[in-house]
């Protein structure tokens, strides 16, 4: 038998709070159209068609939403209820004529049937949803130093016009599951009604970020000649650096340079109104490359910068770009006596603005994973910097 026609006038989704979701049927209806056909022992044979008319099906089901034992969300029917008005059947060819005569018999019956299926039908279409829940990238890798985990840290807060999900955020190394030295703020979502979805990403979630990838050594970064643009009267080399400090170039002339700069702590991010800024500390030490290879030490700054971020989402995935404030130096070690560092100032800016910041922004550009489930394609997507946190409004579409 096949479905010819299905009809649901009355439906509806609704929100029950503290629970999950009641999903309701009203005066919907279903027509079939099928074969049939008769065999008992040899000496009986009949076959026809049949036309089957079920009205009046109304289901009522409540649906709870919660936390399974990995993080994710997971949903069951707790209650329903269903009822079939009516169900009439006809039969044509063959006896039909004789079958049709116990159609009220038949009717009642099927009637019955249908109505004791309806809920277990509803309670299996419902765990069939628990699968596509399981799509949720609790661990989602960044790179090979990093990965976000996005476990569910209690069931759902289910209220009258939305239902919330509480998400750990948190960065860790690859493998390495170690709690950052501090702890989340609590924060709350405003009332949003333009989007499907809101997803508010904390302070917390980025300075784990930073805590992550300088525990793992990822913020540093040796520059060379090389890496200076063709353009630039600047050179990483004793030469250039002996017109600021003349005692490079004597005690090492005709050599080329290598510049390490690092982070000595994970810098501070800070979320304000419309404004996201990043401040980092560090060292930059500056070498010169000896005919064989080896380096020797000249000098080593203290470095304290500012950048300003913008936040955008790219697909599924949270990207950025920065573009420098302002850098402090002061003299940590010199190797070559004394100079005034602020010579170096213009140099080593533009080695930042040149190098540094671009490099950054092509990693930042490739951005970090949002949570997903499934085939989740955001759409309408809009990102706020607000205060401690960012909040991220989209509509959502699955394919496939």
């Amino acid at each position: 038998m096949q479905i010819v026609n299905v009809g649901l006038p009355k439906s509806a989704v609704d929100l029950v709070p503290d629970t999950g979701i009641r999903l309701s049927i009203d005066d919907a209806f279903l027509t079939l159209q099928g074969d049939w056909r008769v065999k008992y022992l040899r000496i009986v044979k009949d076959s026809g068609s049949f036309d089957l008319n079920v009205n009046g099906i109304t289901i009522s089901t409540s649906i709870a939403i919660k936390s399974d034992e990995t993080g994710r969300p997971t949903v069951s029917s707790v209650s329903c209820a269903a009822t079939v008005a009516s169900a009439h059947i006809k039969f044509h060819h063959g006896a039909s004529w004789l079958y049709n005569l116990f159609s009220k018999f038949i009717d009642k019956s099927l009637r019955n049937t249908l109505q004791k299926q309806m809920c277990p039908l509803v309670a299996d279409a419902v765990s069939d949803i628990n699968p596509h829940l399981k799509t949720l990238n609790v661990i989602a890798k960044v790179d090979q130093y990093a990965e976000i985990e996005y476990s569910m840290v209690s069931s759902p807060t289910v209220s009258n016009s939305s239902i919330d999900l509480g998400l750990k955020g948190e960065f860790y190394n690859v493998g390495k599951h170690q709690e950052a030295p501090f702890s989340p703020t609590a924060f709350y979502l405003p009332p949003q009604v333009n989007n499907m979805l809101y997803i508010g990403v904390s302070a917390y979630t980025a300075d784990t970020a930073a805590f992550t990838y300088n525990k793992a050594g990822a913020l540093s970064l040796y520059i060379t000649d090389d890496m200076i643009p063709q353009s630039s009267p600047i050179r990483l080399n004793t030469r250039t650096f002996g017109t600021f400090i003349p005692q490079i170039a004597k005690l090492y002339p005709g050599l080329m340079m290598k510049l390490l700069l690092a982070t000595d702590k994970p810098p501070i991010i800070t979320f304000g109104s419309n404004n996201m800024t990043i401040q980092a500390s560090g060292v930059v030490t500056a070498y010169a490359i000896q005919p064989n290879g080896t380096l020797s030490p000249l000098f080593a700054l203290n470095v304290a910068t500012s950048v300003s971020a913008k936040v955008s989402v790219s697909g599924t995935r949270l990207a950025g770009a920065v573009t420098l404030n302002k850098m402090d130096l002061t003299l940590r070690t010199s190797y070559v006596g004394e100079f005034q560092v602020r010579t170096l100032d213009s140099v080593l800016q533009m080695v930042v603005k040149a190098v540094v910041i671009p490099k950054l922004n092509v990693k930042l550009a490739q951005g970090y994973p949002l949570p997903t489930i499934g085939k989740m394609k955001l759409v309408n997507t809009q990102v706020k910097v607000l205060k401690d946190y960012m909040l991220i409004g989209t509509d959502v579409q699955f394919t496939g």
